[in-house]
């Protein structure tokens, strides 16, 4: 198949996309996707890193992913397309890496699978033979894969209905938070507790525990999804006028939410709890213990009910937004183009759902629980940030970088932003670092297979010099991660480790936009992958 063919064929599958999506439902999308199971046990996590400090960490996270959100707005604005997130590293910095980021992509669809395994761990408080012993039972596991199934049916028709149905999620999503917050604080209040000397004031493990607590407290995980309404950029109806403020309004709105939550749980944790400081504060069930621990049945009854909703609301969002990633990974070549194939009549890309759902089923055959899987998955999905920074300060120096300049200052909040990506990732520790890094690797094998034999195409040499800069990046990461202080040897005491850390993201960034900048001003489409 020639190149004008295979870009008549992305067109065709292309205008089958359907336009449907407003300004609500992007933001919905984006905070559905943000709030699911985290906000069941980030508070509790945080404030046992950080004691009240963990405040500043929120809002720390909450100023550096809005960063990181510009960069991809202003991608999402400019060029608008099904999946986008994956296809603007290849365009920018090649095959190499539009490959790496697209594998670690495919293999993030595990994020969905711990959200259907968080919906089995809360409704094993009524079902237990769900979830027994730390992991799904048998049974837990075959009631996984049917509700996988039903997220994949119910993504199955049309743009339209999969926003409506988010809508009410998201509605339910608000409202049980927001009436766990009001309904602690006026039953345990407790004054002063934030500054209070009897507990070590307001940092009693150091500033620095704010730090630890992004990763350790799971804040990073918490917030991470805010990019989702710019998956759906090619199926806006006006993508430039309602992205920039879809995307920054989830943020926002799942900021604000997350912050009551912890301040809610700040203020009314039982005073004998703190024998041993927020350290020693420790629940199997935070929100859902404390509301049984101050007389709120009716509280506690609702909160197991929404532990089911809102993994249950972010799994449904991630079904829809990994179809959107498969579909762009089958434009990209790193898939056969079967995959890319759009319902005419829905404009669905079905058979990429019908993949993603043979890899949720994939992931939770081994695993037995959430954690097991987060661990290794949370990485691989923030490596999409730290391309899409070096794609957009490539696109501004390029002839057909087609960038409008929506987002000012781009110049440097494109470095910024790669550098809070790659310290995102870094925080997450070396446990899970030595894991999922050498896996994104594997992608290398998968580049080498399916890249495509034209004349037009660049060399093999020249194609593994441009992209060597990501290669680089993930075995430095790797090494120190082992070196630093984050569950790693602590040779590389902090804060040393996170500044090595920052110097050498800079270095890999300008590295990184320089080679994308040599890159020929048209990349090919790809012809279609064999198998």
């Amino acid at each position: 198949m020639t190149d004008s063919q295979n870009l008549s064929s992305v067109a065709t599958e292309e205008r089958r996309l359907r336009r449907d999506l407003g300004f609500w439902g992007l933001t919905a999308i984006g905070f559905s996707n943000i709030v699911g199971s985290g906000w069941l046990f980030a508070a509790m996590y945080a404030a046992q890193t950080a004691g009240p400090a963990s405040l500043l960490a929120w809002l720390g996270a909450g100023v550096l992913c809005s960063l990181v959100a510009l960069v991809m707005v202003e991608l999402g604005v400019s060029r608008p397309e099904g999946g986008g997130t994956v296809r603007w590293p290849l365009f920018a910095s090649g095959r190499l890496v539009g490959t790496l980021i697209g594998w670690s992509t495919l293999l993030s669809v595990g994020g969905t699978a711990a959200e259907i395994s968080a919906i089995m761990q809360y409704a094993g408080h009524y079902l237990p033979w769900l979830y027994q012993d730390g992991g799904l039972t048998a049974r837990g596991v075959a009631v996984a894969l049917a509700l996988s199934a039903v997220l994949t049916a119910l993504n199955w028709f049309a743009v339209k209905l999969f926003a409506r149905l988010n809508n009410l999620v998201s509605v339910f999503k608000i409202v049980v938070p927001v009436l766990t917050v009001v309904a602690l604080l006026a039953s345990g209040f407790h004054s002063g507790r934030l500054t209070a000397a009897a507990h070590g004031g307001f940092a009693p493990y150091g500033y620095t525990a704010a730090l630890s607590a992004l990763a350790a407290g799971g804040i990073v995980y918490s917030l991470n999804g805010f990019q989702a309404p710019l998956d759906f950029s090619g199926e806006a109806r006006n993508p430039r006028r309602t992205m920039p403020g879809s995307v920054l309004a989830g943020i926002g709105l799942a900021l604000l939410l997350y912050l009551a939550l912890q301040l809610a749980f700040l203020y009314t944790v039982p005073e004998r709890l703190l024998g041993h400081g927020w350290s020693g504060v420790d629940f199997d069930s935070p929100f859902g213990q404390l509301a049984l621990i101050l007389n709120l049945q009716w509280v506690s009854s609702l909160l197991y009910v929404d532990a089911v909703v809102s993994p249950g609301g972010s799994a449904y969002v991630g079904v829809a937004i990994d179809a959107r990633h498969t579909y762009a990974l089958a434009k990209n070549g790193t898939l056969p183009r079967f995959f890319m194939r759009v319902s005419g009549r829905d404009g669905v890309p079905q058979r990429a759902l019908l993949l993603n759902l043979a890899v949720i089923v994939v992931f939770l055959l081994p695993f037995s629980g959430w954690q097991q899987i987060v661990s290794v998955m949370g990485d691989m999905y923030l490596l999409i940030y730290a391309a899409s920074a070096v794609a957009v300060a490539v696109f501004r120096g390029r002839p057909d970088g087609r960038l409008r300049g929506w987002i000012p200052g781009l110049a440097w909040i494109a470095p910024i932003s790669f550098v809070v990506a790659g310290e995102f990732v870094y925080w997450s520790g070396w446990h899970d670092l030595r894991l999922a890094l050498p896996l994104v690797l594997i992608g290398l094998p998968i580049f080498l297979l399916l890249r495509p034999e034209h004349r037009e195409e660049p060399s093999l040499r020249a194609e593994l010099l441009r992209g060597a800069w990501l290669v680089a990046y993930l075995l430095v990461l790797t090494l120190l991660s082992w070196l630093g202080s984050f569950k790693g040897s602590g040779h590389l005491p902090a804060p040393y480790d996170s500044i090595a850390v920052a110097a050498v993201s800079l270095a890999v960034f300008a590295w990184a936009v320089r080679a994308g900048r040599a890159l020929p001003v048209r990349v090919p489409v790809p012809a279609p992958a064999q198998g």
